[in-house]
């Protein structure tokens, strides 16, 4: 449903870019000015048949432009990127991971008309998988910029082992009962919250190794991409790489839910 959106996306963006063209508008412009002039060439012309040409003319210059394969391909490119607001990405890092599997893609996309039959039906839809792994990717430097951004974590990871201790030297001196017990507790409930902001840290690292290995892997498969043949005997090969993508995207997914986890066991904790 979303890869129909964007390719429906990409035909107005294609059409649009032919209308506005300065092909389109040189057209327009000489269409009107002949109109104006009315030259007949031909006893039997009237002034009108230059507006059905000029008509005909801008008509068959934007269906070319509709049915050509790279115009297409490179429209539907824009409009997938456009999809994702790389500035919304704050780690440097993340975004610059994200911006290599963009080119990536768009490489991928380059090598689509090598191929025809089967084989291009198959990597066209090998790249609508790519399009499933680079969200997953988006998602996922997201969660990273929530929690490197989170000024809660940043304080409670000084502030917690800090009142670990000051219970500690008071269970050291207290000597009541009740109290003792209360500051036991207190002690049990700040350990695990200090368990569990160091599990959220460890989360956040294994997401941004995540993160790059995924990237790693994208470059992987295209390498893979590029160097496939036409003959169906790759068609075998073809299908292993959509096998590795979606184990990829599988991989992604359960990091993201893995962080989403830790994260709301630690608002529960609070």
């Amino acid at each position: 449903m979303a890869d129909n959106q964007v390719r429906n996306r990409a035909l107005g963006a294609v059409i649009m870019n032919a209308v506005t063209s300065w092909q389109s508008l040189l057209t327009i412009g000489l269409t009107a000015g002949l109109v104006i002039a009315q030259p007949t060439p031909f006893p039997w012309f009237q002034p009108w048949f230059w507006l059905v040409a000029g008509g005909i003319a801008e008509a068959a210059f934007v269906i070319a432009q509709i049915t050509d394969p790279d115009a297409a391909r490179q429209a539907v490119a824009r409009e997938f990127e456009q999809k994702f607001e790389l500035r919304r990405v704050k780690s440097p890092v993340s975004r610059k991971r994200l911006e290599d599997a963009m080119e990536y893609r768009r490489n991928m996309m380059e090598l689509l008309p090598r191929h025809k039959g089967a084989m291009r039906v198959s990597l066209e839809t090998t790249v609508t998988d790519v399009n499933d792994w680079i969200a997953h990717m988006y998602d996922l430097a997201l969660h990273i910029d929530a929690f490197e951004e989170n000024e809660l974590v940043r304080r409670d990871k000084t502030r917690v082992p800090q009142d670990i201790a000051a219970v500690r030297r008071r269970l050291d001196t207290e000597s009541d009962a009740t109290v003792r017990r209360d500051l036991e507790t207190q002690l049990e409930q700040l350990n695990r919250q200090f368990d569990n902001l160091r599990a959220t840290e460890n989360s956040a690292k294994r997401a941004e190794i995540q993160l790059e290995s995924t990237l790693t892997a994208l470059g992987t498969v295209y390498a893979q991409m590029s160097l496939l043949g036409t003959k169906e005997i790759d068609s075998g090969r073809a299908q292993r790489l959509r096998e590795e993508i979606k184990d990829e995207v599988s991989g992604l997914q359960d990091t993201i839910e893995a962080l989403d986890e830790v994260q709301s066991q630690r608002l529960t904790l609070r």
